[in-house]
């Protein structure tokens, strides 16, 4: 990466895989205002560098992915700086989800409030076993900021969210999975996540970006015109001459991207 960060560390491995660790263990990770900042340059650079195919983000420790924001911070907001902070964690966490290179949470711990906002914004999620969600704003008086009473609702419905969201209270990761909030559970969640990665990463990368912006349109009323627009695009590419090219000589496809 071309910078270094204060709260975030990246590692980038010999597969494209940028692993993103949100580095506050002593405040549960806890998304204040820099780690915000240095959240939305991550995926800035990450957007731009060729080098990184995929990312796995996770916090550190065994605690917490993200605990929830920085109550500190929130206690002294108003009516006009709480709308410009909520708007500025949606720009951030909507990056993420705009993000065309696969992206998985990595949920170690807690994730509230702020955390479950940010799990949710990434493509994939996959919790350990004392992974928790919960969305506990109603009982500071407020509601999910960054997101998350739009992105809660479009992964579980309406009344499963609003059960979460009016409650305050968390689920385990075992719920999680029942709900459809995480795709798995695992003792080793960092290498089944890199696992899942790896499998993703042998296809081709122009097709895994589209098919991702594809998804993300599918509540959109143009949602079967944009995924035609894109299979279009797609049949111009050299990656779609190799794969069917592969696919009929019966070998392995050898993807460049073009």
């Amino acid at each position: 990466m071309s910078q270094s960060y204060k709260t975030i560390s990246v590692e980038i491995d010999d597969h494209g895989i940028a692993k993103v660790v949100i580095n506050r263990p002593e405040k549960l990770n806890a998304l204040n205002d820099q780690v915000l900042n240095e959240l939305a340059e991550v995926f800035k650079d990450i957007q731009i560098n060729n080098e990184i195919k995929a990312v796995l983000l996770t916090g550190s420790g065994e605690k917490a992915f993200v605990a929830g924001a920085d109550i500190k911070e929130l206690a002294d907001l108003d009516e006009r700086s709480g709308r410009m902070a909520s708007q500025k964690g949606q720009q951030i966490f909507q990056a993420i989800e705009d993000t065309r290179k696969p992206v998985i949470a990595v949920v170690n711990g807690y994730a509230l409030g702020g955390g479950a906002e940010l799990a949710m914004a990434c493509h994939l999620r996959i919790a350990t076993p004392n992974a928790k969600f919960g969305l506990p704003e109603v009982g500071l008086g407020l509601i999910p900021g960054y997101g998350g009473t739009q992105r809660l609702s479009h992964i579980v419905g309406n009344a499963r969210a609003l059960e979460m969201i009016l409650t305050g209270k968390q689920v385990s990761a075992e719920k999680a999975l029942e709900m459809g909030l995480v795709n798995n559970i695992s003792e080793n969640a960092e290498e089944e996540a890199k696992n899942l990665l790896g499998t993703i990463l042998k296809n081709g990368p122009i097709a895994i970006s589209k098919a991702i912006a594809a998804v993300y349109h599918s509540d959109d009323s143009n949602g079967y015109q944009v995924e035609a627009d894109l299979f279009g695009l797609l049949c111009d590419t050299e990656d779609f001459k190799e794969g069917t090219g592969a696919f009929l000589e019966k070998r392995k496809p050898n993807f460049k991207g073009k």
